[in-house]
């Protein structure tokens, strides 16, 4: 009796621990047919856009791109695409997908290219250099009390570091600077046979001794935007406070005089950028993407605008970039 009931007790077990084996495989079948029927991620799009052939066609490189990157700046430097973000530095190749460079931390608010190499902006560690590969180093520690705006390189290597407290200057590549404008924060500069000028609280600002002294060449009651090299001069985009508008102009004079080309343009507070390439002139508008091609007298819309933003321009060669930013940024 004893033997039969164990034998009973034997074949319960194992009944059990097949059905729970049964039960187990079950599971995992489900499990994995679960995960074969996952939906991979889509790949990103309307990030940033890339003309090859003057702004006729326009091409999406988003892809591989980070979920709702916010990008705050674009630069194409020897061959590679770099985008800053806020929450890292992106790079990307002709043959390569867009990598993430880890070595960066936190928000990136600028690039720089220099003679000297890269450096970046970071809301974490202030201004970088790219030493080399994916290594970065933390420089100009001595602007930690200044707000930083941006970095420029002179044609004669002089370096011009722009901050909330003006314009510093350096003839050594940074081991010492010179405060050689004070009256207002200075974000963006460009420089054409000898001549720099500048963006600043009171407009645009030019200088014709290498950035020792500066003097107002546009004034409208409001700050200056962005200033480029053009052929023959400079392109410049103040905001207007009277009209609360922003203009865009050109210079052929070396700065000296300046002469509206946005007639055509449909008025804006949020124009973001001007561009030239080849014979054209391209505009960041919040309505899109607009070229000129009689120097501003009219201008075609080529790449309307997506989701209330406007486009912020970079040029390559003859390759065109259009980046989606805020309007205002």
């Amino acid at each position: 009796m004893r033997t039969q009931l164990l034998a009973l007790l034997l074949s319960a077990q194992i009944i059990g621990s097949c059905q729970y084996s049964q039960d187990s495989s079950f599971t995992l079948e489900a499990n994995l047919e679960g995960q074969s029927l996952a939906t991979p991620r889509p790949p990103m799009t309307n990030l940033l856009f890339q003309s090859i052939d003057g702004g006729q066609t326009w091409q999406d490189i988003s892809a591989d791109l980070p979920e709702n990157a916010d990008l705050n700046c674009f630069l194409v430097h020897k061959g590679e695409m770099l985008l800053g973000s806020g929450d890292g530095l992106y790079r990307k190749t002709a043959s390569s997908k867009w990598q993430k460079d880890y070595t960066l931390n936190g928000e990136i608010t600028g690039i720089y290219p220099t003679k000297d190499g890269l450096y970046a902006s970071t809301v974490k560690d202030g201004l970088c250099q790219n030493i080399s590969g994916e290594i970065w180093a933390p420089m100009f520690k001595n602007f930690e009390d200044q707000r930083f705006r941006t970095l420029f390189e002179a044609a004669d290597k002089s370096l011009f570091y722009g901050c909330d407290n003006g314009m510093f200057k350096s003839v050594d590549r940074g081991k010492t600077w010179k405060h050689v404008y004070s009256n207002g924060w200075v974000i963006e500069m460009a420089e054409s046979n000898g001549v720099l000028i500048c963006t600043n609280e009171q407009g645009i600002l030019r200088s014709t001794d290498g950035g020792e002294h500066w003097e107002v060449v546009i004034s409208e009651g409001g700050v200056g935007i962005n200033v480029e090299v053009i052929e023959g001069g400079f392109a410049a985009i103040t905001y207007n406070a009277e009209s609360e508008t922003r203009r865009v102009r050109i210079s052929e004079d070396g700065g000296k005089t300046w002469q509206a080309i946005d007639e055509g343009l449909p008025p804006s507070a949020n124009i973001a950028s001007i561009k030239q390439v080849g014979d054209y002139f391209y505009c960041g508008h919040p309505n899109g993407v607009f070229r000129s091609a009689d120097r501003g007298k009219t201008w075609k819309l080529l790449l309307p605008a997506i989701k209330n933003k406007v486009y912020n321009l970079s040029v390559s060669g003859n390759v065109i970039y259009a980046v989606p930013q805020n309007q205002g940024c």
